[in-house]
Parts: structure tokens; sequence; C-alpha cells
């Protein structure tokens, strides 16, 4: 299967747009990532969500995770504040998430690589349309390569038999006193 076959449509915005309005849209559509076009529509990057959450905390805070545990939310609400009247090209993170293109031929196996390079849950594809221009045909998620991993395994039968989703367990069933008491005896 190639990129052009897994490629899908993905909610995104411009560098143009506002920071706040960028929020709005992962939230909505709960995103595992950012999606950014520049003004002629092309991927500029792609930034995962926890990297953004990453750009509302101080400095310092991420330095030093005991000053994490005495900031209170009303503090991340006003970084959250702050972003009305920023752009997203001025709100994101300055380097490494440039986002990686691959073509429409571009195999599961390239586009798995590209992820896990670029620690990336998304790849934009693109095709060449004239002499030099090219136009964006849709994003491939972790999600799809897993979805289509996981069924070419059940075709060929590598698993023995068809995938099945494991049940949920819901949170009231886990023991918390479980990770402690396994901890105590490991010491």
């Amino acid at each position: 299967m190639s990129a052009r076959d897994l490629a899908a449509p993905y909610p995104c915005v411009t560098t143009a747009d506002g920071a706040d309005d960028a929020v709005r849209l992962l939230v909505a559509h709960s995103l595992p990532a950012l999606l950014v076009l520049d003004t002629n529509g092309m991927p500029r990057a792609v930034v995962p969500v926890s990297q953004l959450v990453r750009q509302l905390v101080p400095d310092a805070a991420v330095e030093d995770p005991l000053r994490a545990a005495v900031l209170r939310d009303e503090h991340s609400a006003q970084q959250f504040a702050g972003l009305v009247g920023l752009t997203v090209a001025e709100w994101l993170p300055r380097h490494g998430f440039r986002a990686q293109c691959v073509g429409p031929d571009a195999t599961v196996a390239r586009i798995a690589e590209v992820m896990a390079r670029k620690r990336t849950p998304l790849v934009p594809v693109i095709e060449p349309v004239d002499d030099d221009g090219v136009r964006m045909l849709g994003v491939v998620s972790a999600d799809a390569v897993l979805h289509h991993l996981l069924a070419a395994s059940s075709d060929t039968g590598t698993t023995g038999t068809p995938p099945r989703a494991p049940r949920p367990r819901p949170a009231a069933q886990h023991d918390p006193q479980l990770f402690l008491r396994s901890s105590a005896q490991g010491s």
C-alpha cells in the first residue's frame, strides 16, 4: 500500500491563523498534532500536542519539576490567555518540527521510518502537479499506519487469529496500591 492510498484529509491551520484558534481546533477534533501550512498551502510544521502544551509551561518549570509542582492552574490559564493576538507562526516552537513530507508512492515502511525518526504522528503526502509546483494530497497518521499493519498481519496469517481489540477496563478496576506493593517487594 502506498502513501497515496493511506493519505486522508486532516484539519490544519496556516502560519497566519490565530494561535488560540489553533488550540481550539486541536481540542475540538482531539488531534494528536497540529498541522501547519504556509501561505501557499504547503506543509510547514507538524507539532505534537505534547510540545504545544509545553509552550504553555514556563521554561523554569520545565527545567525544575519542583517549580512545576507548586504552579497553580491559573498560571497556565494566563499563559493560554496570552495566545490571543499571536499568530501560529509566532507561537510555534522554533526548532525541530519542520514537516517531513513523502511522495505518493512512499511505502508504509518509509512512512513509519519518518514517523519514528522525526517523532511525529503525522506525515504529509505531496505530489508534483506542474513543472515546479506541488500539492498536498493529505496526511498519513500513525493510526492509519498501525491499522494497515494490523490488517496486513491478519491477511497473511502471521497472528494466527483475526485482530481483536482488547476490552478496556474501567479505571475503577485498577488497584492503585498494586504498583506500590510491587515496588516494595522488589526492593
